[in-house]
């Protein structure tokens, strides 16, 4: 069988690292999986500053082609960057005349993605799109827009979403929630649901975490729907005895506001807002940890909660959108009700107050669950789509045992386990019986054997008696 020809793809993203988000991240991780595996990887992206061109960057240990385009920063926003969408298509045609690639893979529809898929459609190049956009949340960054026409505008968002997903060869999303999500709210159907995968064996540096003393980490952009506000309430809920200590890395619109917050409720001297860390960085903050949370109402899947549990930290997680996707309730973690700060602080207590073997049981489960997100799956399957063939097979986390309760994949595993024994058991028994049955069928034959052959014997005897008698009558006679 030939050797198939490397693939040549070109991944569009209206954010890449070095911004922190769980889409810049899985963008990254993608490139630089796919160019471990041989591809010919070309990303585009809004530059991070007032430098701009085409560069080799290092991304997750791997070089990358990187196509940085001039961008202006999203008003309303400390770290989101957008491109002149009046010159962008310009860019973006010019961009894939060059390359000519076999594929683009776009991660949103906003701006850079949109000029993308419209561009590939045009040429006939195959278009896979991902969404990790949720309309609600941009409008939150949309300068002066009032509360009253906030649902109006994310129905026209979700729509003006269909317009663009739709000229996609195949469409994908992280999770089954949020494939349902896109699909309930466009009408497009046949969305996958892929995991974004993380290679859990670079967390396994990782220390053994312990709840005594605790310090719960926070990762994400310090924004709106994150709701740290509910996580500071919280944190000042608790119970002084736990000396609690909190950790937020990255920023944000809200860090100032926050800051006062934390300041207001007079826990500012136990949160250290870290802001904006590189991988070794955010490793450190992993390691120091004992509690992962996500408060955030608005997570279609989270990168960063999965970073967590493949460094064996228990997570607690708002009971929102696709976070119970991954921290199930009293296996790993806890979930508490969304923007309920007095909930959240009950979740907290019981992590905090469990005893070293309870605390070990919630580590364990959540290595054990981060197994179904393997990004060699991952990538597996992107590449089946990126060469226009229908995946053969999804990520585990799709499996119906990965959503069940441990414990009851454990009683199960236990049930299957002594049915196996027993149908051994019972298959023993079978057969002796039936050994049993051919000893006594076959001693049966034996008797039923001497019976015929001493019948013969007596009744040869018997005719010559009666012979030997006849003959004496006759002599007599």
């Amino acid at each position: 069988m030939a050797a198939k020809k490397p693939l040549v793809v070109v991944i569009g993203a209206d954010t890449f690292p070095p911004d922190v988000n769980g889409a810049a991240r899985f963008g990254e991780r993608l490139a630089a999986g796919l160019a471990r595996r041989g591809a010919e990887v070309h990303v585009i992206a809004p530059a991070t500053s007032e430098v701009y061109g085409n560069f080799r960057e290092n991304h997750d240990g791997t070089p990358i082609i990187v196509h940085r385009l001039k961008s202006h920063r999203f008003p309303g926003h400390k770290t989101l960057r957008y491109v002149n969408p009046l010159t962008l298509r310009r860019k973006t045609d010019k961009i894939l005349r060059q390359v000519k690639p076999d594929v683009v893979h776009v991660q949103s529809h906003i701006n850079v993605g949109r000029q993308l898929s419209k561009g590939a459609h045009k040429r006939g190049i195959n278009l896979i799109a991902t969404n990790h956009i949720m309309p609600e949340n941009l409008i939150k960054y949309t300068v002066g827009t009032p509360a009253w026409v906030e649902k109006p505008f994310a129905n026209f968002a979700w729509w003006d979403a269909k317009n663009v997903l739709k000229l996609a060869d195949a469409l994908t999303t992280p999770t089954k929630r949020a494939a349902e999500l896109l699909e309930s709210k466009t009408g497009l159907t046949g969305v996958y649901a892929i995991s974004c995968g993380i290679d859990a064996s670079a967390y396994a540096s990782a220390p053994k975490a312990t709840n005594k003393p605790a310090t719960l980490l926070f990762v994400g952009r310090l924004d709106h729907e994150k709701r740290i506000h509910v996580l500071l309430k919280a944190v000042s809920l608790l119970d002084p005895k736990f000396e609690v200590k909190v950790e937020l890395v990255g920023d944000g619109s809200e860090r100032v506001p926050l800051e006062a917050y934390a300041e207001e409720l007079g826990i500012r001297s136990k949160v250290n807002f870290l802001g904006p860390v590189n991988d070794e960085g955010l490793m450190e903050a992993l390691h120091r940890s004992s509690i992962f949370v996500m408060p955030s109402i608005a997570e279609l899947q989270s990168i960063a909660t999965m970073e967590a549990m493949a460094s064996g930290r228990p997570v607690v997680a708002a009971d929102a959108m696709a976070l119970p996707h991954l921290v199930h309730s009293g296996d790993n973690g806890y979930l508490f009700k969304a923007d309920d700060s007095k909930d959240f602080a009950v979740q907290l207590t019981k992590v905090l107050s469990a005893d070293k073997k309870e605390f070990d049981r919630l580590v364990s489960n959540s290595m054990h669950l981060i197994e179904a997100h393997d990004i060699g799956k991952t990538l597996d399957i992107f590449e089946q789509l990126y060469r226009g063939e229908k995946p053969t097979d999804t990520t585990a986390d799709n499996d119906a045992a990965y959503n069940q309760p441990i414990g009851v994949r454990k009683v199960r595993k236990a049930v299957k386990q002594a049915r196996g024994r027993l149908t051994v058991a019972r298959d023993g028994v079978i057969e002796r019986l039936d050994e049993m049955g051919d000893a006594v069928v076959e001693r049966f034959e034996d008797i039923r054997y001497d019976v015929r052959v001493n019948t013969k014997k007596f009744n040869r005897r018997i005719r010559r008696g009666m012979k030997s008698a006849i003959e004496r009558m006759r002599r007599e006679g």
